[in-house]
C-alpha cells in the first residue's frame, strides 16, 4: 500500500457528530467533523506562516486534543510535527531543536518560561496556542490538495528518552500509523464504541499511539488528562467513561498505592494494556485479585510502537509473557552470531514489517547501526520464546553484566527482590569488582512505614537466585531517576550510586 487517504477526513465523513475528544478539565468536546473542520483550519494557518512540505513544527506542550489537531494538521500540508518534552531544561531542548530545524514552536500557557528560553537559544519562532486558536478562525481555505498522504512519507519525529545518552530521532511515517493499529486492533479487538484515556505524555509513543490514535482511527473517543492524577482515572472508571486502557508499571504502581483502589470497581473497563517496562509479578497478582488480567506488552518507538501484548485469555496462566507478535510484525531471536535460535533459548529480538521505522532522521550512522541490510531492526533486547510461541522478555543487552563468567539480567534479579514484602520496587546495575569482574549493585524504593537492612534482602535473594545472581551492595533510595515514561535511567542511577561506567 502505498498511499492512505487523510484518517481525520475520512473520520470526518464516516462518523462526523461522534465524539472525538473530551479534554477532562474544561469538559470541552470535539466530534469528528469539529476536530477535522479546526484541523484543516490549522493546515492553513500553518502554510499562510511559511511552513511546507518536510518543513519541521515543534510543539510544546501538556496533553490536549489541540495537539492532535496540530499532527492532522500537519499531515495535511505535509510538515513534520517534532513534539518535545516540557520536563527537560533549554540545555537538553536546545541541540533538539538545532537538530530537527524546526521553524516555528508552538507552546501552551504552562510552558511559556521553558519556550521563550528555546526562542533565545535558537531564534526559532514562537506562536501560543491561544494566538493559534485566535488565528484558526481567521483561516482561508486551503486550495483543493491530494488527500492522498504517501505511506512512507514522514509525519512526525519522536526523540528517544535519552536513557543511555543522547536522544535520536526516530522518524514515525503515515504507514507506521497504520500499522500500529491494525496491530492494537488485533490485540485488544478496537471499535468504534470504545473510550480510552489519554494522559501518557505526547512527547512519547504510548501517548500518541496507546491508544489514542488507533481508537481515532476507528472513530473512537478519548479523554484527555492533561497529565495524570489517579483520582481523575478512578473517577472516570467509575463514570464507565473508559472501555480500554494503557499504562506504564509505574502507572499501576501509583493506583495500586491509593486509598481508592481497595473498594474501586475496575470491571467496566474491558481490557487493561501495559508496556515500557517490566511489570513485577507481584503487581500483577495484586490486580488479578481484583479481577483485572492487565496484558503485559513490549514494543520500542522505533516500532510504531505496538508488537507484542498478551491476549486476556492466558495473562493469569503465563505471567511475565508479553505475548505473540500481532498481525503486521514479524519477530527472530537472534544468538550473538546471527543465528535463529531455539524455543527456550535466549536471543535479541530482530523485528521487520511495516510499522518499523525507516531509520533516524539526519542520522545515517545510527539507521546503518540499527537496521540490518536485510531489513531487520535490531531491538537490544534479549528474550526467550516458550513451545506455544509466548515470549518473554528477559533484560536489555546493555544491562546485562557477567559476573565470575555468568550471564546476569538485571531485570530477572530485580523481580526477585520485588516480592520482599519491604520492596516496592528495584533497580540493579552490574559494577566493578575485583574477584568476579562485575557483581550487583541493587537500589530499592520500601513500601510505606517499611524498613529494610541490606544483609536481610541479600539473604532473601540468595534463597531465590544463584549466587553470582544476588547482588553484592544494597542502597535504599527515595526515588528512583525516571525518564518521563517512567523507566529508570540507570545510567543516572549510577552516577546516584557514585558507580563509575
Amino acid at each position: 500500500m502505498k498511499t492512505i487517504f487523510d484518517f481525520a477526513a475520512k473520520r470526518a465523513e464516516l462518523s462526523p457528530d461522534a465524539l472525538a475528544f473530551h479534554q477532562f478539565e474544561t469538559e470541552v468536546k470535539v466530534s469528528f467533523a469539529e476536530f477535522n473542520r479546526r484541523a484543516e483550519q490549522g493546515a492553513s494557518v500553518l502554510q499562510h506562516s511559511g511552513l511546507n512540505t518536510g518543513d519541521r513544527l515543534a510543539v510544546l506542550c501538556h496533553n490536549t486534543s489541540l495537539f492532535f489537531e496540530l499532527l492532522f494538521a500537519c499531515g495535511k500540508i505535509g510538515a513534520i510535527l517534532v513534539p518535545l518534552n516540557w520536563r527537560q531544561t533549554p540545555s537538553e531542548l536546545t541541540p533538539i531543536l538545532i537538530d530537527c530545524g524546526a521553524r516555528m514552536l508552538l507552546h501552551d500557557a504552562s510552558t511559556v518560561p521553558l519556550a521563550r528560553a528555546l526562542a533565545a537559544s535558537t531564534g526559532v519562532r514562537l506562536t501560543s496556542f491561544a494566538d493559534y486558536d485566535d488565528l484558526l478562525g481567521k483561516a482561508r481555505p486551503l486550495p483543493r490538495r491530494d488527500t492522498a498522504w504517501p505511506t512512507d512519507r514522514i509525519w512526525y519525529l519522536l526523540y528517544t528518552s535519552g536513557t543511555t545518552g543522547r536522544p535520536k530521532a526516530v522518524i514515525q511515517t503515515v504507514g507506521m500509523a497504520l500499522a500500529n493499529a491494525l496491530n492494537v486492533q488485533q490485540a485488544t479487538q478496537l471499535t468504534s464504541a470504545d473510550r480510552t484515556l489519554n494522559f501518557l505524555p505526547l512527547f512519547h509513543t504510548a501517548g500518541i499511539n496507546l491508544h489514542t490514535l488507533p481508537l481515532f482511527i476507528a472513530g473512537g473517543s478519548s479523554t484527555v488528562l492533561a497529565k495524570f492524577e489517579v483520582e481523575p482515572l478512578l473517577d472516570l472508571v467509575a463514570a464507565d467513561r473508559i472501555s480500554i486502557f494503557f499504562g506504564v508499571p509505574a502507572v499501576y504502581q501509583a493506583l495500586s498505592l491509593n486509598p481508592g483502589f481497595a473498594a474501586a470497581d475496575l470491571s467496566r473497563v474491558r481490557h487493561w494494556g501495559c508496556g515500557g517496562a517490566p511489570l513485577p509479578a507481584s503487581l500483577l497478582q495484586l490486580y488479578l485479585a481484583k479481577g483485572v488480567r492487565v496484558c503485559n506488552g513490549m514494543g520500542m518507538t522505533e516500532t510504531g510502537p505496538t508488537v507484542f501484548l498478551m491476549n486476556p485469555e492466558r495473562a493469569a496462566e503465563k505471567i511475565g509473557s508479553v505475548g505473540k507478535p500481532q498481525l503486521l510484525s514479524e519477530v527472530r531471536l537472534i544468538d550473538a552470531a546471527g543465528r535463529d535460535v531455539a524455543d527456550g533459548e535466549r536471543g535479541e529480538i530482530l523485528f521487520r514489517g511495516p510499522n518499523i521505522t525507516p531509520g533516524y532522521y539526519n542520522n545515517p550512522e545510527a539507521t546503518a547501526a540499527a537496521i540490518t541490510p536485510d531489513g531487520w531492526l535490531r531491538s537490544g533486547d534479549i528474550a526467550r520464546r516458550d513451545s506455544e510461541g509466548y515470549y518473554y522478555i528477559v533484560d536489555r543487552i546493555k544491562d546485562m553484566f557477567i559476573s565470575g563468567g555468568e550471564n546476569v539480567y538485571p531485570a530477572e534479579v530485580e523481580g526477585v527482590l520485588c516480592d520482599h514484602p519491604a520492596v516496592l520496587e528495584a533497580a540493579v546495575i552490574g559494577v566493578a569488582d575485583a574477584r568476579w569482574g562485575e557483581v550487583g549493585h541493587a537500589a530499592v524504593l520500601l513500601r510505606e512505614a517499611q524498613t529494610l537492612e541490606a544483609a536481610e534482602l541479600i539473604a532473601f535473594a540468595r534463597r531465590q537466585l544463584a549466587a553470582y545472581k544476588v547482588p553484592k551492595y544494597v542502597t535504599v533510595l527515595e526515588a528512583f531517576p525516571r525518564t518521563a515514561a517512567g523507566k529508570v535511567q540507570k545510567h543516572l542511577l549510577r552516577r546516584r550510586l557514585g558507580e563509575n561506567g
